[in-house]
């Protein structure tokens, strides 16, 4: 049996398909862009929940949801094991998280309501 090559149109572009397309996933420009809201916002619970509500039609926050839980939660990306990823730089780490946050039955139960529309 002959292996032999089939013609090539030379110039030929191929497009593809939208379906085709896939976006890259970088949990660290999520976490960026999270948490410099989040301070931004400063000590307002208020101005925390309307950031988050306005960045939620442009952030993918399904397919970013356990990097948003950690930051919601610990103040940052975690890794493997519950360290934080961030090197002991205070730009990727926010004070609006739970564990940060007063010890207080009033206390966490705003943090409870801050995430339950998400």
């Amino acid at each position: 049996m002959n292996k032999h090559q089939k013609p090539v149109l030379t110039g030929q572009r191929f497009k593809t398909r939208k379906r085709d397309e896939k976006e890259k996933f970088e949990p660290t420009v999520f976490r960026d862009t999270i948490i410099l809201g989040l301070n931004e916002a400063g000590n307002d619970l208020e101005a925390v929940a309307k950031f988050l509500d306005t960045t939620g039609s442009r952030l993918d926050y399904r397919r970013y949801a356990e990097t948003l839980f950690d930051i919601l939660i610990a103040g940052s990306m975690l890794a493997p094991g519950g360290s934080r990823i961030d090197d002991g730089d205070k730009a990727k780490q926010t004070n609006h998280c739970v564990f940060s946050a007063e010890e207080d039955y009033e206390t966490m139960r705003n943090y409870a309501q801050l995430s339950k529309p998400l």
